[in-house]
């Protein structure tokens, strides 16, 4: 789309240059000095092509060819007053370069050339203004050149607007279109983890529900265990693998208790730092020997995971009751 308006406004401000060049070229009186009329004209074709065509990859005009563009304006015209006897210089062929100054103004503007586009414009008034007088020059085509440029310049200027309006909606609608994706894996992450803990606890409740809570000491502990597998992939899903639901589950076999809490400490940490999170959590956990561990992933900018283990059982404001701290940190490096 931006390719076909770009070759669209270059062939136009091809056809308009060649249009005025015909007109400077198609003299009906002979200039006194001919060889000034033709290079003036030669000088614009130079000119005007470089602005239009040159460094085609950018749409920035680069500062050379503005700067020639700039003395261009001054020196066209005085060539082709030069070029010309007094009576003849407001004929159609001798005011060409009033509209084709206008053009090259209007060209340095696409090009966002803004102060040379307004600048080329200002000599042009300037110059016309001098050679022919104000008045006549705005009845010779003056007025038309200023709208062009002023024209060209709102143009760019909501053509510019449009393209960040357009990119910013693109980018919104990746966005959501990202954010959806996110929402409808994370949902079928939850339905695995519920279904795998209900797999798991699933028998036990089972025959909890047929025996009418009456079970010997083992299925006693298989019900606490399948209770905290399910209670731990609802609260603390990312937390978990193999090798921590084994060490978690060894912790309670043993006597321990233990909770798991995730609180979004795993947000922003890509996939491979995760899996080295859960080993060394794994770790961690078998080595322990507390009688309650709590193990807590919360959203802070160094830490990842907590692992705090108490000696009691129960919670307890004494700070001497804390046999066990360890923090694994978001940033391997940083370890």
């Amino acid at each position: 789309m931006n390719r076909t308006v770009r070759s669209v406004a270059t062939s136009l401000a091809v056809g308009f240059a060649l249009y005025f060049v015909a007109r400077g070229i198609w003299w009906i009186e002979q200039p006194t000095a001919p060889l000034a009329m033709v290079l003036a004209i030669g000088l614009y074709l130079v000119v005007v092509n470089i602005a239009i065509l040159g460094s085609a990859t950018t749409v920035r005009m680069p500062l050379w060819s503005a700067v020639l563009a700039l003395l261009a304006s001054a020196v066209i015209p005085a060539l082709v007053t030069f070029a010309l006897d007094p009576a003849d210089r407001t004929a159609p062929f001798a005011t060409w370069y009033i509209g084709a100054l206008g053009l090259l103004g209007v060209v340095c503007v696409v090009r966002r050339r803004f102060l040379v586009g307004w600048a080329t414009l200002a000599v042009l008034v300037a110059a016309t203004s001098a050679y022919l007088g104000l008045g006549v020059a705005l009845s010779l085509g003056l007025v038309g050149s200023i709208m062009w440029v002023v024209v060209a310049r709102l143009l760019v200027m909501f053509w510019d607007r449009a393209v960040r309006d357009t990119e910013r909606l693109a980018e919104i609608q990746q966005a959501v279109s990202a954010w959806h994706a996110t929402q409808r894996v994370r949902q079928r992450e939850r339905r695995l983890r519920t279904q795998f803990a209900l797999a798991v606890a699933g028998p036990v409740l089972s025959r909890v529900v047929a025996s009418r809570g009456s079970l010997d000491d083992q299925e006693r502990l298989d019900a606490r265990l399948a209770e905290g597998r399910l209670r731990d992939e609802l609260r603390g899903a990312d937390l978990l693998n193999d090798a921590v639901r084994n060490a978690i589950d060894s912790a309670r076999r043993r006597g321990a208790v233990v909770t798991v809490f995730d609180e979004g400490g795993f947000d922003g940490i890509d996939e491979a730092r995760r899996v080295e999170i859960r080993d060394e959590l794994a770790a961690v956990l078998i080595r322990a020997r507390s009688a309650r561990l709590i193990i807590r992933s919360a959203r802070d900018p160094r830490v990842a995971v907590t692992v705090v283990g108490r000696a009691g059982t129960r919670s307890s404001g004494d700070d001497d009751s804390v046999d066990l701290w360890h923090e694994i940190l978001r940033d391997a490096a940083a370890v």
